[in-house]
């Protein structure tokens, strides 16, 4: 029996429906009555009438037709809005329509703009389980993504008794951006997370942009003591700045009546991060409007008050600034701190499209003061970086950031499709002082060697000209970390291949002429899907005699972390195989890899 029923019978079978790739195949079927009725109203209007109670409605998606508005409506009123890029011509997959709470026959989807003739008015279906086992080769498994659907930048990120909470920019019905909704999973480890129902959906101010969360211990709120707080941007007609909080422990999120509680006319106006300044004892919020940051104080999270702005001057803007972050971060090897703002940027990358830079300086509770203001410095020195922000009330005074492993040039292209989008691997931040120069270091947080398995350590080699690895595990699922130390005799050109059967590679380089540290992925795998991701990725690494490198594979990404996250380079790649060899070669002269270690990652 095929899936096209048609809803103009009067007898239907319902049928349950097991995932298959992207597409569904029917597991069992009983006869029933007509779970609903299409009505076309003309000019591209049309109806859906619900008839029974299942959990879900299976909405078909074809990525390259338009978005079109579908009203959810009860007893004729409207109570939600999505836009959705409904099947046309042709289904890429399946998202479905969470049906929960609604009165079933009083119930209608009203479509707007889709033709009479699409095949999605034959395509759609009512389920009662919608399958969201991972099926795609290149969906990470230790890196965070959505269970199905986009997700874009991390946001409201916060700790509290013992659980971490990771929310993020989450469209449910499609693998492309829209319907921003703050999708939630918690972790206790950093490692392993747990999916948990959508924290904030969209409503009559806007969908749902990103923000911040805090713990209000005092109450300063009103809202309870130990309330977590979320600030989001409400992104409407204008885009203005709104409060949910949580007295359930992050459980369920509870609008506050009084929104929006801050307002501009300017258009990019977004992207709140809040923190507590001890020494003022006042909430501070950042906010992203334009090309500048402005700070604003509040004694209850409800009422704030413009206090300065930064940005003029100073850094890159290239593009829009985006998702801010303030902390004071220690300095390594000493008991100094220094305050670090995080500014996010599309386009200006320097390597096209977004990517993070970051300032050092002073804050006083008002003014930001950069101490460099000639250079601009980068967080991370790979194309797939953006969106970093860290954990609001972490254990043990840390900052840990974690960031969206995609770029705006082609995150809607990538070549998934149940999916879009992953999450970077924590990182642990602090500063240390180079050559005089303070810099942001980013060290894989110490959670992750939790993932490691039996490690395969190579003895140490010298390469003169050529050195190879046929194997750098048994079973290479793709999923690895490698450890390695590299010693300089007197060679120009440091290099190593990491690639798989089919030819497929990814070139490291360290120039030490230059004293730049190169990656490129031209010939890593597919990189068909957009002429701006196959370009080399250069760290400023300076000229040492010797360095340590640790890179953590999976599915579709490499993360390179040059002597403990002093530099870092973030990288999307989509392989056919895994890379499971190694090459290395110099020029100019040798050098030596004093170690070299693989571990094989897995979630336990």
């Amino acid at each position: 029996m095929s899936l096209f029923n048609n809803f103009t019978t009067h007898i239907r079978r319902s049928c349950t429906l097991l995932a298959v790739g992207s597409m569904f195949t029917i597991i069992s079927c009983q006869a029933t009555i007509p779970p609903f009725v299409v009505r076309h109203l003309g000019d591209g209007h049309s109806i859906v009438q619900l008839k029974n109670s299942n959990k879900f409605l299976l909405l078909p998606i074809e990525e390259s037709a338009p978005e079109v508005r579908i009203n959810v409506m009860q007893n004729q009123n409207n109570v939600s809005t999505h836009h959705v890029r409904l099947a046309i011509n042709t289904i890429d997959y399946y998202v479905p329509l969470d049906l929960t709470g609604f009165d079933i026959p009083a119930l209608a989807i009203k479509v707007q703009n889709v033709p009479d003739s699409a095949l999605c008015w034959r395509s759609f279906d009512l389920v009662n389980e919608f399958d969201t086992q991972n099926r795609e080769s290149h969906r990470p498994i230790y890196h965070f993504s959505p269970p199905y659907g986009w997700m874009n930048d991390p946001n409201g990120m916060v700790y509290k008794d013992g659980v971490y909470h990771l929310f993020y920019q989450y469209n449910p019905y499609g693998s492309m951006w829209g319907n921003m909704h703050w999708g939630h999973a918690t972790s206790q480890d950093l490692v392993n997370w747990e999916h948990q129902p959508v924290a904030i959906s969209p409503d009559d101010l806007g969908t749902i942009f990103s923000g911040s969360c805090v713990v209000d211990k005092d109450n300063t709120s009103g809202f309870g003591k130990d309330a977590i707080v979320a600030l989001y941007t409400s992104a409407g007609e204008r885009q203005t700045q709104s409060i949910a909080y949580s007295i359930d422990s992050g459980k369920s999120f509870i609008k506050y009546e009084g929104n929006p509680v801050l307002t501009s006319e300017a258009p990019d106006f977004r992207d709140p991060k809040v923190i507590w300044h001890e020494a003022t004892s006042k909430w501070i919020m950042i906010l992203a409007v334009g090309q500048e940051m402005q700070f604003f104080t509040s004694s209850n999270l409800k009422d704030w008050t413009y206090e300065s702005s930064f940005g003029e001057g100073h850094g890159a803007h290239g593009g829009v600034w985006e998702c801010p972050d303030l902390i004071e971060v220690p300095i390594e090897g000493s008991n100094e701190k220094e305050w670090v703002l995080l500014c996010n940027i599309n386009p200006g990358g320097p390597f096209g499209g977004s990517a993070t830079q970051y300032f050092i300086g002073d804050f006083d509770g008002k003014v930001f003061k950069n101490q460099s203001p000639e250079l601009t410095k980068w967080m991370d020195y790979g194309k797939d970086h953006y969106a970093t922000v860290t954990w609001s009330n972490a254990p043990d005074s840390r900052h840990i950031g974690i960031a969206w492993m995609s770029n705006w040039q082609y995150a809607n292209q990538v070549p998934t499709q149940q999916f879009r989008s992953a999450n970077s691997v924590p990182r642990d931040l602090t500063l240390v002082n180079k050559e005089g120069n303070l810099i942001l270091k980013s060290s894989p947080s110490p959670e992750l060697e939790v993932l490691r398995g039996e490690v395969s350590d190579q003895r140490s080699f010298t390469v003169n000209k050529d050195y190879n690895i046929d194997k750098l595990l048994d079973k290479n699922n793709g999923l690895y970390e490698i450890v390695m130390t590299i010693k300089n005799n007197d060679a120009e050109f440091i290099g190593f291949r990491l690639f798989n059967p089919q030819g497929e590679e990814v070139d490291f380089c360290y120039n030490l002429i230059e004293g730049t540290f190169v990656m490129d992925r031209a010939r890593s795998g597919n990189v068909s899907f957009s002429e701006d991701f196959p370009i080399p990725t250069i760290a400023p690494l300076g000229k040492a005699n010797e360095i340590s490198l640790r890179i953590f594979a999976d599915k579709s990404s490499l993360e390179l972390f040059m002597n403990d996250g002093e530099y870092v380079m973030t990288n999307l790649v989509f392989p056919s195989s895994p890379y499971n060899r190694a090459s290395f070669y110099a020029k100019g002269g040798s050098y030596e890899v004093t170690s070299f270690k693989v571990y094989p990652l897995e979630l336990k």
